[in-house]
């Protein structure tokens, strides 16, 4: 008999498929209680009233760069709450929590793809993992920050999260600016890694009309996923491969751009990646100097962002057993100078409230 001769045309190097829950079926699983929906929603409320400007506090995105161990992850939030909760006059302050890291080329991607550190690629489990412990968080009444990168897994966690970035590698890409359209939670959107900050004021432009892009729903199944838009994106300046864009200068001219796109000329900083030049000990050079410019006056910024774990630096996943409390990707200050810091940005803006004139009779 002759052999079949019809060429194979489909999953030519796919090797498997492995089913998971559905995000309905996730949430079924591990659901938000009454009080952990309240700080979602106040989390949201607040960003955006800051947004808006309705709200002169500072945003202040911190936490370790990726989480790795939900244990360290937990006892850090447990101390950023209580500090969130010293300065909260002056500062909101919202918890990095970042379960999807992009790679250049190969390493590891982040918890929700690889949460046994060890290339089996657990998906399903990392998901679990990664909405345990938004919940677990948000019971401490903080509200929360990630990235999304894969447009599937909003479906599963960002009914938790108070506040997404989209990063310098996707800014450009119009299926994250689809996505962030229907997100419900405000978008900060990152700078082009060579510094080109108009790809991102497109991006918000693009993100702020309605969309109609092929989605997942809840119950997993393909669908066409339209979106009213979301008016809430705003720029976050990361730095590029020339320098540092957090200076007075730097900062005006990515206001005018945002001017001349109809937005509004909100800048959040990023303290590290480029505007540290990757070096953990430079992000407070960068946090100092911007806390500087807006209780100087520059009420454009509205936002800062510090990598920041337990202790200080970073360590390789395959160098032998992991330290406790160090990050395992970008290099992060530990968890003293953070509290330096935002007590200093906060004795900044009380002070700075309280030289302004008064008007009289």
């Amino acid at each position: 008999m002759p052999q079949d001769s019809t060429p194979q045309t489909s999953d030519l190097h796919v090797a498997s498929t492995q089913s998971v829950a559905t995000p309905a079926q996730l949430a079924a699983k591990l659901p938000a209680s009454e009080s952990q929906l309240a700080t979602i929603a106040k989390g949201r409320a607040d960003v955006e009233a800051v947004l808006r400007q309705d709200d002169e506090r500072l945003i202040v995105i911190v936490g370790p760069c990726s989480i790795h161990d939900e244990r360290a992850a937990l006892e850090y939030a447990e101390r950023l709450a209580r500090l969130a909760e010293q300065v909260g006059d002056q500062l909101l302050v919202v918890m990095r929590v970042y379960f999807e890291k992009p790679r250049t080329t190969l390493g590891w991607k982040g918890l929700v793809y690889d949460p046994n550190l060890d290339g089996t690629f657990d998906i399903d489990a990392g998901l679990h993992r990664a909405r345990k412990l938004l919940l677990d968080i948000t019971d401490l009444g903080l509200p929360t920050a990630t990235e999304f990168l894969d447009p599937i897994v909003p479906q599963y966690l960002a009914d938790l999260v108070s506040w997404v970035a989209i990063g310098a590698r996707t800014t450009e890409s119009q299926t994250h600016r689809q996505m962030a359209s229907g997100l419900s939670a405000a978008v900060g959107f990152k700078n082009r890694t060579d510094g080109n900050s108009q790809v991102a004021v497109d991006a918000m432009v693009a993100a702020r009309a309605p969309q109609a892009f092929l989605g997942i729903d809840r119950d997993g199944r393909s669908c066409v996923i339209n979106t009213t838009g979301n008016t809430y994106g705003h720029l976050v300046l990361r730095g590029s491969q020339a320098g540092t864009n957090f200076d007075a200068t730097s900062i005006a001219a990515a206001q005018e751009e945002l001017r001349a796109s109809g937005s509004r000329p909100l800048v959040m900083v990023d303290c590290s990646h480029a505007n540290s030049a990757k070096d953990h000990t430079r992000q407070s050079l960068a946090f100092r100097d911007v806390v500087a410019q807006r209780t100087a006056g520059s009420d454009g910024i509205v936002g800062l962002m510090l990598e920041s774990h337990l202790f200080a630096g970073k360590q390789p996943i395959d160098g032998g057993e992991l330290r406790y409390g160090v990050s395992v990707t970008d290099a992060c200050i530990d968890w003293n100078e953070t509290e330096i810091l935002l007590n200093e940005a906060a004795e900044a803006f009380a002070g700075s409230r309280t030289a302004e004139p008064v008007s009289g009779d």
